[in-house]
């Protein structure tokens, strides 16, 4: 079938929606049309062998309790046979009980295929199209296109059941975003995914696995399997995904099955609590999981996965802030990573900037990138244009991450600016406004394609290799010594009054010590003020050391020109108003990290580069500064944007200065014409 073919094949299709005009809005014809585009494709499946199938049936019928497997054998389609007397032309013959016969019809089915019907909530279209006289005209229609295996192979089927996915997502705007990604950047993402890879692909027999665990309608893993029979037509490639939302779970089911694949490797639910491909591994994996998405609803799961299990369940890296799951739909994708033994894996996700960057030192976010990047696994981080996708115009970024990197890249981290590589759409479609050419995702692949061969300037500008550890630092805390005199004063005899320890006293208790320092004022040595409160409290009846704290702390004064608290060691006692932090780049330290967050901080080597910048850095301007090492903390950040950020001078003075009268004289000749 040509291309020309399969648009009139989708064309006519899409006239069903003329019927529906009226009675139902444009984002909902995809509800009535693609689960109906699926049932006419298995009625023309099965009419060829329908009469033998009932035969066959009606003989096993009451022998035994499961007659699948004996029907299965009738069609190419796995469980896909149907026990019923109808098929949709039969329906037309009934006018007056077209509805109830749709369903009959429908429960003929094998209980995998109803699975999907069911998920399309189709028997809710059927009462409605019903009640608006609507279904005969509509079911006619489909009755009039033959799509038999004959006319449209699996291969055809599925790219026409994809346009017909793409016209309905862009025709509905405010949901199209949520359930469907830009066809150009999905095959950005494959090529980028497969890249290097050909030559394992092109191999006769080759089989391999693809896994999105957020696969919404299925583009990406109906792409990346279009790219594989383009490098490899005799590929082996068995496509898998899960889908929370019921009705693109049935779309994506659907596809899959229409193309000849298995549509039992498709799983509904929630990645996060209910993994549907518990403990399998796949050779490729890629996504695009929904921005900034809380995960409030699987808090329990997800944390209980993490406290148990740790680095042997799927999220012992860390936990990201409940209102953003990204990295979670990363930790649960290297989870299902093959083994470099076993060839390992290369994943591709989508994400917005948050990942990047959020989180400070010792946060899960920073864990979870510390994670990542100290085992060698992040390949690559392209910057893509804004305004990319249907529902926002933000900016987003490809993580390509790997556990079987090529050895030039080992130890290495590209990054990519492909913010200006777009072309501007004749129609916006959303939010989308941008979109990225043929030539431009060319491009963008041979900048990753060459990250270690010489650049020109302007290849250079654009894609910028990194050591691992140039996205790490050390957090320290630095500490200022605490310099206190002791003062009595109206203010303190006031603050003393609002303390807490010392409002669990009596009233005559507290009278009676702050009897003793009403003769007293102004300056007073800690010891005489530590005898004073002694005795007083001795006198009123209580006792304890923090009462004791509390009230001589009621009179300190910070003075930058007092002695240094010391401890009984000692040693002085830091300032909290004074304390500080700073980052301190992380330096190549020969430490593999392990399934275990404490790396050693205690190492030579940090300490050295820690002493070595607060000398530099700190000493200078505060010398009695020192470092609290206990307090010190690994961060890991990828601030992209600095690294490509080329500073603009302003322009010169007279410059601004020469346009600003420009401006007002044309302002001037304006009001003249104005008021002529």
């Amino acid at each position: 079938m040509s291309n020309e073919s399969i648009n009139n094949h989708a064309a006519f299709i899409w006239s069903v929606a003329d019927l529906l005009r009226g009675d139902y809005k444009q984002s909902e014809y995809g509800r009535v049309i693609l689960p109906l585009t699926v049932l006419r494709r298995l009625d023309c499946v099965i009419a060829p062998v329908k009469p033998d199938m009932l035969d066959r049936y009606h003989q096993v019928e009451g022998t035994i309790d499961n007659y699948g497997p004996v029907l299965d054998r009738f069609t190419d389609i796995k469980h896909l046979w149907n026990v019923s007397q109808f098929d949709l032309a039969k329906l037309l013959d009934d006018t007056d009980n077209i509805a109830d016969n749709l369903r009959a019809y429908i429960a003929g089915f094998s209980p995998q295929i109803r699975d999907i019907i069911e998920h399309f909530d189709l028997n809710t279209q059927i009462t409605r199209l019903d009640r608006s006289n609507l279904l005969y005209k509509v079911l006619g229609k489909f009755v009039d296109l033959d799509l038999h295996p004959d006319k449209v192979s699996n291969l055809e089927m599925g790219y026409l059941y994809e346009e017909l996915i793409r016209r309905f997502s862009e025709l509905s705007n405010e949901t199209a975003g949520e359930h469907f990604t830009p066809r150009e950047v999905i095959r950005l993402m494959v090529n980028l995914l497969f890249e290097g890879d050909e030559d394992r692909l092109s191999t006769p027999g080759i089989a391999k696995t693809i896994f999105d665990p957020a696969c919404g309608t299925g583009g990406m893993l109906s792409v990346a399997e279009n790219q594989i029979r383009l490098i490899n037509e005799n590929a082996n490639l068995q496509v898998f995904g899960q889908e929370l939302n019921p009705e693109t779970y049935a779309v994506c089911r659907s596809d899959m099955m229409v193309k000849g694949q298995n549509a039992e490797n498709i799983a509904f639910g929630n990645s996060f609590s209910e993994d549907g491909h518990e403990g399998q591994r796949f050779d490729y994996l890629l996504a695009n999981p929904p921005f900034g998405v809380e995960w409030k609803k699987v808090k329990d799961e997800v944390e209980g996965e993490h406290e148990t299990k740790g680095y042997a369940g799927r999220f012992g890296a860390g936990l990201p802030r409940i209102n953003d799951g990204s990295f979670l739909f990363l930790q649960h994708m290297i989870s299902k990573m093959k083994d470099p033994a076993d060839g390992g894996s290369r994943l591709a996700i989508v994400f917005n900037g948050s990942p990047l960057f959020t989180g400070s030192a010792g946060s899960g976010e920073s864990e979870i990138r510390r994670w990542i990047i100290e085992n060698d696994w992040l390949e690559a981080v392209v910057a893509l244009p804004d305004q990319l996708f249907y529902n926002t115009g933000i900016s987003t970024y490809f993580w390509i991450v790997t556990n079987r990197k090529d050895p030039a890249r080992k130890g290495k981290v590209q990054l990519i600016d492909a913010r200006e590589s777009f072309t501007k759409m004749r129609k916006s479609l959303g939010e989308k406004r941008k979109e990225i050419s043929d030539e431009q995702r060319a491009d963008i692949v041979r900048l990753h394609r060459n990250f270690d061969q010489q650049k020109s300037d302007e290849d250079s500008a654009r894609s910028k290799i990194f050591t691992n550890e140039s996205f790490g630092f050390l957090r320290i805390t630095v500490e200022r010594p605490l310099r206190l005199r002791w003062e009595i004063s109206p203010e303190g005899i006031e603050s003393l009054r609002v303390d807490k320890k010392f409002a669990k006293l009596t009233d005559d208790q507290q009278e009676l010590i702050l009897k003793r320092f009403a003769d007293l004022t102004g300056p007073i040595p800690g010891e005489e003020l530590i005898e004073t409160v002694s005795s007083a409290m001795k006198e009123a009846g209580t006792k304890g050391k923090p009462l004791q704290t509390a009230i001589v702390d009621a009179f300190a004064v910070k003075d930058p020109d007092a002695p240094v608290v010391v401890d009984k060691k000692g040693n002085p006692e830091p300032d909290s108003d004074l304390r500080d932090n700073e980052n301190v780049p992380l330096p190549v330290v020969s430490v593999v990290h392990e399934p275990d967050p404490s790396h050693r901080l205690e190492s030579d080597e940090y300490i050295e580069a820690v002493d070595s910048y607060v000398k530099a850095e700190v000493i200078p301007y505060v010398a009695d500064a020192w470092v609290d090492h206990d307090k010190t903390k690994i961060g890991y950040e990828i601030p992209l944007t600095r690294h490509f950020y080329v500073y603009t001078p302003p322009r010169p003075l007279h410059e601004i200065d020469t346009e600003i009268k420009q401006l007002e004289s044309e302002i001037q000749d304006l009001l003249a014409e104005v008021t002529q």
